[in-house]
């Protein structure tokens, strides 16, 4: 019982710390706070799932998070002076082989904006209107927008800085794409199911230089597709993180006593919309000379100099000059927050996955375990009375969080050549599983197809996270419905290891799309 107990305690402890993230990645970094239009919240990469497209990898990449539907007038633009990227290495050497790079316009209808006439007959004057649209949009009509926003997208081959770049082009033969607005309102938009079918529009399809399959791309507001409980734990954890069902959803009350049950009231981001770049190409045309296992990434760049303009106006805002800096970067959930320390947090946003060796001891050694124990130790031991050594894992160097953030796992998701490195790496040959057969659990779930084997918008990543950074990877784990030892450490290594660690808000792919691009259509901003 006391061994239980301990376990359960220990857990409580854990989420105190662990827990208290915002969210996958939004506002991971000092310096982002400043800057959100650059701030990537969430990247994801898997085998598309969608009927008939299995040969096919999707990569999303989400920017602005904590969007209210609500945040008009302006809503939610993307930086113009920014290049969004996404990566892929496809031969195992941290350095980017493909790079899509997205770059954004913004416009006023007609070039000056929409103006009414406003006064008596005799002294009216053009006056120009401070909204974004002045009537309802549709996708069959959408001239009441008074602004509109487009992007242009470049392909890649080699390095991002010097590599052979192509402009691509639609199948109608256009460089430019054309993005939705927000979901204003169901008044601008009619209903949800209206602008629905006015996003759908959007989807475009492009031609990849020498890949036979166009591929699609989509750029647009959705419902931000992660899920967190923060408020309560933000109030000295208000809540015990283990699993208070004998099952996620079993309502039994069978499992810790007290533990949390998972319900979507949990979910402090359910009201949120993000911005997503979602692309999906042919699985042979990203894959090169490799082993079929891809690392990908997503990163932001802005120009070094930025001259704001005293007399600003449309477009003329600033000044933009300089080599272009990268100044986000995300490619696995959660290792900016949990993993880099905060002095490093602004360094590993401007890094690049081959230089990943410099911090190697926030995953060899990572603090915040030793932290948990350095805190709590001694009055866990006193009020149960017990007498453990610790309660964070002791296994040193952390080999099963190097394998989990840096190696990928033999057989999975390791590349040919291995160079430790911060990369959400990809299996392309591994089947895609359909969406009512996913775990939320990846390939903890005995789901080869799920995170840490990329990651796709149902993986519930907040709860793998904290089992793992406690010691899940010390215990052996299904695969292929056989419990197997992975040989990186022992039960007797985590004291806590096998806890079901929870939130208590959960996700599942039943909350997405089961199509191209996947994440759900975003929150109207009036009903």
């Amino acid at each position: 019982m006391k061994t239980k107990l301990t376990l359960i305690a220990s857990a409580v402890l854990l989420g105190s710390i662990v827990t208290n993230a915002q969210a996958s990645s939004h506002r991971e970094a000092p310096n982002v706070t400043r800057m959100p239009t650059i701030d990537s919240s969430d990247f994801y990469a898997f085998n598309s799932y969608e009927d008939g497209r299995g040969d096919f990898v999707t990569l999303i990449a989400n920017y602005i998070p904590l969007q209210d539907a609500y945040g008009g007038p302006n809503y939610f633009a993307m930086d113009p002076a920014a290049v969004y990227s996404i990566h892929i290495d496809n031969d195992g050497d941290a350095i980017e082989d493909i790079s899509l790079q997205f770059r954004f316009k913004q416009m006023l209808a007609n070039e000056t904006g929409v103006a009414l006439p406003i006064g008596p007959d005799g002294e009216q004057k053009m006056v120009h209107v401070p909204l974004k649209n002045v009537g309802g949009i549709s996708a069959a009509d959408q001239s009441a927008a008074n602004f509109s926003e487009s992007y242009s997208l470049t392909w890649v081959d080699g390095m991002q800085s010097s590599g052979t770049k192509t402009e691509l082009m639609s199948d109608a033969g256009g460089k430019m794409f054309s993005k939705p607005l927000d979901f204003i309102g169901t008044k601008t938009f009619s209903s949800e199911s209206a602008y629905a079918e006015y996003a759908n529009a959007f989807i475009h399809t492009i031609n990849i230089p020498g890949c036979e399959s166009p591929a699609k791309v989509f750029v647009g507001q959705r419902k931000d597709p992660f899920v967190v409980n923060l408020g309560k734990t933000f109030d000295l954890v208000n809540y015990v993180p283990v699993e208070g069902d004998s099952a996620p959803g079993a309502n039994d009350a069978g499992g810790f006593p007290g533990g949390i049950t998972q319900s979507a009231d949990n979910d402090d981001l359910m009201d949120k919309n993000v911005t997503a770049l979602a692309i999906e190409i042919a699985k042979d045309c990203v894959t090169g000379d490799g082993n079929g296992v891809i690392g990908t990434w997503t990163t932001a760049s802005l120009p070094q100099a930025r001259i704001l303009n005293p007399d600003a106006s449309f477009n003329h805002t600033e000044v933009n000059g300089g080599a272009l800096t990268q100044v986000s970067r995300l490619g696995n959930p959660l290792v900016n927050e949990l993993v880099i320390g905060l002095k490093d947090k602004d360094r590993f946003s401007v890094s690049h996955p081959k230089d990943d060796g410099q911090f190697a001891d926030y995953v060899t050694h990572p603090s915040l375990p030793e932290l948990l124990n350095i805190l709590f130790k001694d009055a866990v031991n006193t009020t149960l009375g017990t007498n453990m050594d610790t309660i964070a894992p002791t296994n040193f160097p952390r080999m099963d969080l190097v394998t989990a953030f840096l190696t990928g796992f033999e057989g999975v998701n390791q590349q040919a050549t291995v160079t430790a490195s911060e990369m959400l790496r990809l299996n392309t040959a591994i089947p895609a599983v359909a969406a009512d057969q996913q775990s939320a659990f990846g390939v903890a779930g005995d789901d080869l197809a799920g995170f840490p084997n990329g990651r796709r918008p149902g993986d519930d990543v907040v709860d793998i996270a904290l089992r793992v950074v406690m010691g899940r990877l010390c215990y052996p784990v299904p695969v292929n419905g056989t419990d197997t030892d992975l040989g990186l450490c022992q039960p007797e290594d985590a004291n806590t290891g096998n806890v079901p660690f929870t939130d208590g808000a959960p996700l599942d792919a039943s909350m997405m799309m089961t199509k191209f691009p996947y994440l759900a259509n975003p929150l109207a901003g009036s009903k």
